[in-house]
């Protein structure tokens, strides 16, 4: 018999940018404009992209890592007030495998003429993914809201640093 057994996690992370609350919103919300920052790092291919922003609407993102590990990112949208808050499910698979699942808020306040943006995350982390696995999470999250950073000021997009999908 397979053992079974979680790993329970909670982060959050805060960011100021130098964009209104209905820009960095609209980041979130906008298919084009979220597609600018929330993908995988150089040399990762999509596999597919759907995305419904509305409460109970999906969103799907699918791809190979260079590593050839295949991820795919399953979200329900719970709570979204515009320029305010965005609440939704998620969970991830790794090669088809469940990896975990996660309830993430995503709260945008006006600071001067930008937005102070926290994101906190619950996650609870399947069995056979390593010990870890949350940090991982942490890393990968703080990466793609430095790339949501770079993309609301037209910068470059960071490739992620050496931490990466893995079983």
């Amino acid at each position: 018999m397979t053992e079974r057994n979680t790993t329970k996690a909670t982060f959050t992370i805060e960011r100021d940018y130098k964009a209104s609350p209905a820009r960095v919103f609209k980041a979130f919300a906008d298919e084009q404009a979220k597609a600018k920052w929330f993908a995988g790092p150089d040399g990762w291919e999509e596999h597919q992209r759907q995305c419904d922003f509305r409460v109970d609407g999906v969103e799907i993102l699918g791809g190979k890592h260079p590593s050839g590990v295949v991820s795919v990112f399953f979200c329900t949208y719970h709570d979204i007030v515009p320029d305010q808050r965005i609440v939704y499910a998620y969970r991830m698979e790794l090669d088809g495998v469940p990896m975990s699942s996660s309830l993430a808020s995503v709260e945008l306040t006006p600071q001067g003429e930008g937005t102070h943006m926290t994101l906190t995350e619950y996650g609870v982390y399947f069995d056979g993914f390593r010990e870890g696995a949350h940090e991982g999470r942490e890393h990968g999250t703080n990466w793609l809201m430095d790339k949501l950073g770079a993309s609301l000021e037209g910068a470059a997009l960071p490739d992620l640093p050496p931490k990466s999908a893995k079983r």
